[in-house]
């Protein structure tokens, strides 16, 4: 393993809150590794990532493989062997690759502003919760990752996703103790002894839908799954749901988190309770979320919020979540220590103004 000294990417807090994405059910393999830091595989290697005010901060564990076999390219494109070349080819693509999954080429702040002014409820909650944007994955990993997601909890879903990375995908390194493994390609779950064995790892009937899912991917061509980036958000829906497992809340998960449709929206318990709350008042009377509730509510998202509408939707889940309350909550103490100190400041000025 090949340890990188630190690199940064300019990016304001208000464009990514690495605090909130990586850790609000988009993804399942960010882990804590120390304060306000963050480690996962992604594109075959391991990343451990941090922030401040301007920059996200990287670092890359190269597997020493890859490190080499940059190296050996360079020589080729030049007379004398130069490591320093390699080392910066390899930034420049790790640069790609952190951009490409924050999309970072997106304006966060300018989508923000539009949203505030159509959603009063909106413009409340994006002081607390700002830099809160949708992630680009891999839509292998992206959808296993929420076929395991199905009557489950963020806690287990990661521990799931772990467990196939362990049984079925590549070791890339270990660090500090910890091994890393790549997520298995589609071929490893799609073998036919995967259902039984991940029935004894405790995945219940998720098992099988991630075989027989794995399989048809598999017959389809290794290409298919990402070739719905291609293709309209109607179309890309009704293929996922074509799937063992897949109905259209994790199809629309997949849309709006791997497939380039920003306009796709989740719909679970947790966002009709929200928009029960906030949107759409009449909700309280339906006992079930049908089919035409599912559009509806996803419908009255995207007509109030625009083709981003998927990514705002990101902004009002984490809002809800408890495990960010305490964010809130220490907001609403700011504000309301301001309001007092406002207060005292004017009844101390009325008191100067009568006495004068």
């Amino acid at each position: 393993m090949a340890a990188r000294s630190w690199r940064s990417i300019p990016c304001k807090v208000n464009q990514v809150r690495l605090d909130i994405i990586l850790t609000s059910g988009q993804s399942f393999r960010w882990r804590k590794t120390g304060d306000k830091e963050w480690t996962s595989v992604l594109k075959g290697k391991v990343w451990t990532l941090t922030q401040d005010e301007q920059n996200i901060l990287y670092r890359v564990y190269e597997p020493q493989k890859v490190f080499a076999e940059t190296k050996k390219s360079s020589k080729k494109s030049i007379k004398k062997p130069n490591t320093s070349i390699a080392t910066l080819i390899l930034e420049e693509e790790n640069d790609v690759i952190l951009r490409e999954y924050f999309q970072l080429d997106i304006d966060l702040s300018r989508l923000y502003s539009k949203w505030t002014e159509v959603d009063p409820y909106f413009s409340k909650i994006c002081k607390v919760f700002p830099g809160v944007r949708a992630l680009r994955q891999d839509p292998l990993e992206n959808l296993f990752s929420f076929i395991c997601s199905s009557n489950n909890n963020i806690s287990r879903i990661t521990g799931m996703v772990e467990k196939l990375c362990v049984l079925y995908g590549e070791k890339v390194t270990e660090l500090n103790g910890v091994e890393y493994f790549s997520f298995p390609d589609v071929s490893a779950l799609a073998g036919p002894k995967v259902e039984q064995q991940l029935r004894a790892h405790g995945f219940g009937y998720r098992a099988k839908y991630i075989q027989q899912s794995a399989k048809i991917i598999q017959e389809k061509g290794k290409d298919w799954l990402m070739g719905l980036r291609d293709v309209g958000y109607e179309d890309a829906h009704k293929a996922l749901c074509e799937l063992p497992g897949v109905g259209s809340k994790v199809a629309d998960c997949v849309c709006l988190m791997s497939l380039d449709k920003t306009n796709a929206i989740p719909v679970d318990t947790h966002v009709w309770q929200i928009t029960e709350k906030y949107y759409m008042k009449n909700l309280s009377k339906t006992k079930s979320l049908t089919d035409k509730l599912y559009k509806q509510i996803g419908d009255y998202y995207r007509k109030l919020f625009g083709d981003f509408a998927g990514w705002a939707q990101f902004v009002l889940f984490s809002a809800d979540l408890k495990k960010f309350q305490n964010m809130q909550d220490s907001v609403d103490r700011q504000i309301s220590q301001k309001r007092a100190s406002s207060m005292e400041q004017e009844v101390e000025k009325n008191k100067k103004s009568k006495k004068q």
